[in-house]
């Protein structure tokens, strides 16, 4: 399967199976945190087998269910867009790997003794990842006018939008805008921190899939 393939297929899913993550599929998930966090400077973690983080009021609402595998997505104050780029392409990885996850930036409990949290840093949100009792569904996305400023756009640029249009944002509002700026430069609007990050990097997987080797970035 191809990052677009699993872009395409991955929907947030808040329910899980017992299995549990080992093997291959464990080693691949830390090694893709290893990767993530040395590139982008980030703090994350994978938390096995604590279903602390989702139980409480919060979660109910939020409507998890036997969910007790996560990535802490801990950086610097200032990483947000960071943490949002890679922690979307963790959850694509999964995808591939037959896993399914969630977003969850404000429907978590603490579970502070979890994780590590270094001075300077916080906690921005958590993935979900394991086996999901279903494939989820998709959400409800604003068509491509909504976001698109610009006319006579090329293919890439309007396969990277459609792309976006399937990233999570902050209960799905997606209030963000596209547009090409000068030399071919790409202007993400109404956007920051972790949803901006997860933009970019679903932008760039449907721009690669028209063969831009690399979106500059405005």
């Amino acid at each position: 399967m191809d990052t677009l393939r699993a872009l395409e297929l991955r929907h947030s899913v808040r329910s899980y199976t017992d299995q549990p993550l080992s093997g291959d599929a464990l080693a691949t998930l830390q090694k893709l945190v290893k990767e993530a966090n040395k590139e982008g400077g980030l703090h994350i973690q994978l938390v096995l087998d604590r279903p602390k983080a989702f139980r409480g009021l919060l979660p109910k609402i939020g409507g998890f269910k036997n969910t007790k595998n996560y990535f802490a997505m801990i950086a610097k104050k200032n990483k947000g867009e960071e943490l949002g780029y890679y922690g979307q392409k963790i959850v694509l990885e999964a995808q591939k790997l037959g896993l399914n996850t969630c977003w969850a930036s404000g429907t978590f409990g603490k579970d502070a003794d979890a994780y590590d949290i270094d001075r300077g840093e916080k906690l921005f949100a958590v993935i979900a990842v394991g086996y999901g009792a279903t494939a989820g569904n998709p959400h409800k996305s604003k068509a491509l006018d909504d976001v698109v400023k610009g006319k006579d756009l090329p293919d890439w640029f309007v396969a990277g939008a459609e792309a976006a249009l399937l990233a999570p944002t902050a209960m799905n509002r997606q209030p963000f805008t596209l547009s090409l700026g000068k030399k071919d430069k790409v202007v993400l609007g109404k956007a920051s921190g972790l949803d901006r990050g997860i933009l970019k990097y679903n932008f760039e997987v449907g721009a690669a899939s028209k063969g831009c080797k690399k979106v500059k970035w405005d």
